[in-house]
């Protein structure tokens, strides 16, 4: 094979991820593609892949900040995250896709940043415009939130990645990360009041709440999805969907599941779960599933059935290589030389 016909055999099986979390860039493998996953970035949990989160997906290599910048691989297209991504790799002449997995709203105020929204939101739009990137959202709350609704990329799901449901433990589930910077996004004094004195478990670094540590592993998160009862999760409808990764999998598994009414949950009330505002009714539904391990499983296999025809591998692969061909052609357009 001539020089040129390799570089193009390394580009097309190559894409430049940066780390954001580990459950989101693992689904990056349905691609096909070779993943070089940047870590060790700033204001990261971890130094490194986080293992107790998701397991390095398959053809993937880590590499430093500077070993990405320096690489000699041409990689198909860099896949960014926020606007520092973007400018850490703004010497780098590959087309680059942001994908928005926050609201702009949300994201300013888990930061305690006073920098006005439409000022962000702007900063951003021109930016993209000028490198001639492009921006697909996990959302269509999330890219709205940031002018960006044009193209949207649920993230996915495979049903088989998961053990039979059992619900053998009277406890229901909670999985999320940094709650004590996230309280008012996750309506977390609903969660209290609703929860507070049952048995529920959660899980995830969690520094400030007492008790609450991350899953040893993939294979110990799959095995809680699997036994616990029914799995919870609560945000406020303007700064954060009705669901998020964990909820998804918890579908996936077979776990109905309880949170506040929201207009973007996936849950259908009564039938995969329960929905409720009023922090009484939520706990009268969690005792419910608490004490009827056969209502939960039947429940819990409509929220399957919703993950599987919502979240599936095969939408989520085809819609973005297509948000990747998008960014592709953007960069022929863009207006500064990188």
């Amino acid at each position: 094979m001539s020089t040129h016909g390799k570089q193009e055999a390394n580009r097309k099986r190559s894409l430049l991820v940066f780390n954001c979390h580990e459950a989101w860039v693992s689904q990056l493998a349905v691609l096909g593609f070779q993943l070089d996953i940047v870590v060790g970035l700033k204001g990261q949990y971890k130094g490194t892949w986080d293992l107790q989160m998701r397991p390095k997906p398959p053809a993937s290599s880590l590499l430093s900040l500077s070993q990405a910048l320096q690489s000699d691989t041409d990689y198909y297209c860099i896949i960014a995250h926020n606007i520092t991504d973007l400018l850490d790799v703004k010497a780098r002449p590959e087309p680059r896709l942001m994908v928005i997995h926050s609201t702009l709203e949300g994201r300013l105020l888990e930061e305690k940043s006073e920098v006005p929204p439409d000022q962000m939101r702007a900063m951003l739009h021109r930016y993209i415009d000028l490198v001639g990137g492009h921006v697909v959202a996990v959302s269509t709350l999330k890219g709205a939130s940031w002018g960006f609704a044009e193209d949207i990329v649920p993230f996915c799901v495979d049903p088989d990645d998961y053990p039979p449901y059992e619900g053998n433990q009277a406890c229901g589930l909670r999985i999320c990360n940094f709650v004590e910077s996230r309280k008012q996004i996750l309506l977390w004094d609903l969660h209290e009041e609703a929860f507070g004195g049952l048995a529920v478990r959660i899980v995830g670094h969690n520094p400030g709440l007492p008790g609450v540590s991350a899953s040893h592993d993939w294979a110990h998160l799959k095995t809680l999805l699997q036994s616990h009862r029914f799995y919870i999760h609560t945000a406020d409808p303007r700064l954060e969907d009705g669901y998020n990764m964990a909820t998804v999998e918890a579908m996936a598994a077979g776990m109905p599941i309880l949170g506040n009414k929201h207009p973007g949950s996936p849950v259908q009330h009564g039938v995969s779960g329960f929905l409720s505002d009023d922090p009484g009714e939520l706990r009268k539904f969690a005792r419910m599933l608490l004490e009827d391990q056969r209502l939960a499983a039947t429940m819990g296999r409509q929220a399957r059935e919703t993950a599987i025809e919502k979240f599936s591998t095969t939408n989520f692969r085809q819609a973005f290589l297509q948000s990747i061909e998008t960014a592709l052609r953007k960069c022929n357009s863009r207006k500064v030389a990188l």
